[in-house]
Parts: structure tokens; C-alpha cells; sequence
């Protein structure tokens, strides 16, 4: 279904095909009308399948034809996300399809790590709010944002907004918020919490779940090897070097060991940095920087900022240590095969590991025909 069928401001739909976009995504094509309608939803759709363009269209088109937006503190969009970096590519989202618009729409992110007053100076005017929680309420209780007029709110990567890391922010920004609004909340996966709180949050909301095909051809191909603990390093550095890969997305559990990873490869001559929630905002932002542009070989992740990697056509993902829920592995393995782009996910996988493995397939109904790397010679 292409865009012109959308009922959408010409300027927006020029923005669209400037920017390349032909046709809808299922999930864009069922909820940008509810959206536009001013309804509820719950829109349910795997990672990389266009739900931020999903909020962002009907968002910017009701500002097209309202002419009273107010420059204020008190902003009538409120986009929340769990971390900095998908806060960051919301509001990239946002400027996008902003460009040359009739009626300006001013958008910013604010986050944590970084100095709070260059965000209070910087919040007045802003129509469109993108925050994560924790620094909401910092600029909340400065007096530099008042959520008291906030008429659409949006939970981007709703499941992990609210888990037990955000429930008590996100109880406090409830309560600040008017009670006559548009809801809009978007998820990869539907928890029984995130059930439970479409019934709480929700006015007659519109549920949309969009769900893969089993006929289609995934893709994402999955592969995986058996290794023991002291076997991933070289099993890593083999890989990366017999398959020529360039842009390379290596995910572990911890700070500790991206870092420890990261040395490693850099020792065998193979560019690399890690990104993870202890490293500063300057390094973060210059290490996807300089993956995204292709001129770092590989980056070492961890989960706390798998979800804010958006890169259109990512080759290669490596689970060196697997994830605790099948949840995260899907967000893990979803950062490939993007922009109907095929894409590889390889996962290492211990002897102690292979119950926890067999779980995770089962959840993404999907089978791997493993590698026992000890038959590798490296």
C-alpha cells in the first residue's frame, strides 16, 4: 500500500518520498489511520518493521492544521523511551519528516548523562517531547517542563518501559499528565503486563498485532555454534576474519566484558569499541557514529542499548553471550535483516547454555542447525 493513500498533509507525503519510502510497512499501514482519528492503540510489531513512522506521521499531520501551537513549557506531544539512544533516533525520526513543513514543528530528546541546562534552555517551545523517564522528571521538577497539556502521549518499546526498572518513574509521570489524552503504545512483543496495562491506560483502544507470515521467508538467518567459555575469543576473531565481515555487531552481558572483547580484537589487529551504559554520552554517540558510517569494523554492545541501534542494513549480529529472555534476543537478533535486507545472527552457545537455547527457539518457533566448533580448526 503506498503513502498517497494515507490522508496525510501533501508536505508530510513530500517528505516521505524524499527520504525513499515507497510503500507502507503492515503495522504503519493499520495504525497511522487509527492514529490520525485521534484513537488509542496498541500496535504490536517485531523490531525494524517502521513503528516509530508509525506515531511520528499522525503526529506531525495534526499539527499541520492546527495553527494555534503555542510557544511554551508545556508541550502537547510526550514520546517516552527506555534509553538515550532510541530517544536520540525518535526525535532524528521527528526532525526527518519535519523538514520544510507549513506549520514548524520543533522537536528535541532529552536524556540523562549529559548536563540538564542546556535541555531547560533549549525545552521552551518544543511541541514534541521525546524523553526518557529519569530525566523527565529531573526537568519536571526544575520547573523547565509542565506535562499538564500533554494531548497525545506515546510508549515507544512499551514492554520495556514497564518493567520494574521504570515503575515507580512512570507511576510519578502518570499522575502529572492530563486525563484526557491520546494513548499510543508500541511494542515488540505483548506481555501479560503490557495486557494489563492496556486495560488501565487505554480508553477503547484499537489493538493491532501484526504477525510474520509463516509462509514468508525470514530474514534473518539464524546460525550458531557450540563452544566452551575460552574458546569464544578465537572463535570470534575466525569468524570475523574467514567471512571478510565489515560491519559486525557483537553483543555480551556486560560492560566488563565489552570492553574486555573490544581489547581483544583491537590486539588481533581488528577495529572494534564497545558501547555500554557505563561509557560516557561522548564515546557512545561517537562509537555508533563511526559503525553506522562503516568505518568501524565491530561493535560490542550490551542490551541496555540494543534497541537504540537502527541500522537500515546491518550484515552481521554475534551473540557472544546469550541474552536471559527470549525477549531480548528477538531486539538482539532484530537489528539485522532490516529494510528487506537479509541479515545473519550467529549465537555462541556453551554446554551449560543449550536448555536456555532451546527455549528461545521455541519462543521464535525457529530452528538452527549448530556447529560444534571444536571441529574448526582456528
Amino acid at each position: 500500500m503506498p503513502f498517497t493513500k494515507l490522508n496525510l498533509h501533501p508536505s508530510l507525503l513530500a517528505n516521505v518520498t524524499s527520504l525513499g519510502y515507497k510503500t507502507l510497512t503492515p503495522i504503519q499501514a493499520k495504525a497511522i489511520p487509527v492514529a490520525i482519528e485521534g484513537r488509542d492503540l496498541l500496535g504490536i510489531a517485531k523490531t525494524g518493521s517502521g513503528k516509530t513512522a508509525s506515531f511520528v506521521l499522525p503526529i506531525l499531520n495534526r499539527m499541520q492544521y492546527n495553527k494555534g501551537l503555542e510557544r511554551s513549557r508545556q508541550p502537547p506531544v510526550l514520546v517516552l523511551v527506555p534509553t538515550r539512544e532510541l530517544a536520540i533516533q525518535v526525535a532524528e525520526v521527528f526532525r526527518e519528516l519535519s523538514i520544510n513543513l507549513p506549520q514548524p514543528v520543533k522537536s528535541m530528546a532529552v536524556y540523562g548523562g549529559v548536563s540538564i541546562n542546556p535541555q531547560m534552555k533549549a525545552i521552551f517551545g518544543v511541541q514534541a517531547l521525546i524523553a526518557t523517564p529519569g530525566r523527565l522528571l529531573d526537568l519536571h521538577r526544575s520547573r523547565a517542563v509542565d506535562l499538564s497539556k500533554v494531548e497525545t502521549l506515546v510508549l515507544d518499546e512499551a514492554d520495556k518501559m514497564l518493567n520494574l526498572d521504570f515503575q515507580k518513574e512512570m507511576k510519578e509521570i502518570f499522575g502529572l499528565l492530563p486525563k484526557k489524552r491520546q494513548n499510543m503504545l508500541f511494542s515488540a512483543t505483548l506481555s501479560e503486563q503490557l495486557s494489563g496495562l492496556n486495560k488501565m491506560l487505554l480508553l477503547d483502544p484499537v489493538v493491532i498485532e501484526i504477525e510474520e507470515k509463516v509462509e514468508e521467508a525470514p530474514l534473518i538467518n539464524l546460525s550458531g555454534y557450540f563452544v566452551s567459555d575460552d574458546r569464544k575469543g578465537p572463535l570470534l576473531r575466525h569468524l570475523i576474519q574467514e567471512q571478510d565481515m565489515r560491519q559486525v555487531l557483537v553483543f555480551t552481558s556486560s560492560g566488563l566484558k565489552a570492553d574486555k572483547v573490544s581489547r581483544k580484537l583491537i590486539k588481533n589487529g581488528i577495529q572494534a569499541l564497545p558501547i555500554h551504559g557505563k561509557k560516557s554520552q561522548t564515546a557512545r554517540f561517537e562509537a555508533l557514529r563511526k559503525f553506522k558510517s562503516g568505518k568501524l569494523r565491530v561493535l560490542v554492545a550490551t542490551d541496555l542499548i540494543s534497541r537504540g541501534i537502527d541500522i537500515n542494513e546491518l550484515p552481521y549480529v554475534i551473540n557472544y553471550e546469550l541474552p536471559r529472555s527470549p525477549k531480548d534476543f528477538v531486539h538482539r537478533v532484530g537489528r539485522t535483516g532490516r529494510a528487506n535486507v537479509e541479515g545473519l545472527a550467529i549465537s555462541f552457545v556453551t554446554q551449560e547454555e543449550i536448555p536456555h537455547f532451546k527455549v528461545i527457539l521455541k519462543k521464535m518457533k525457529r530452528y538452527i542447525d549448530m556447529v560444534d566448533s571444536a571441529s574448526l580448526d582456528f
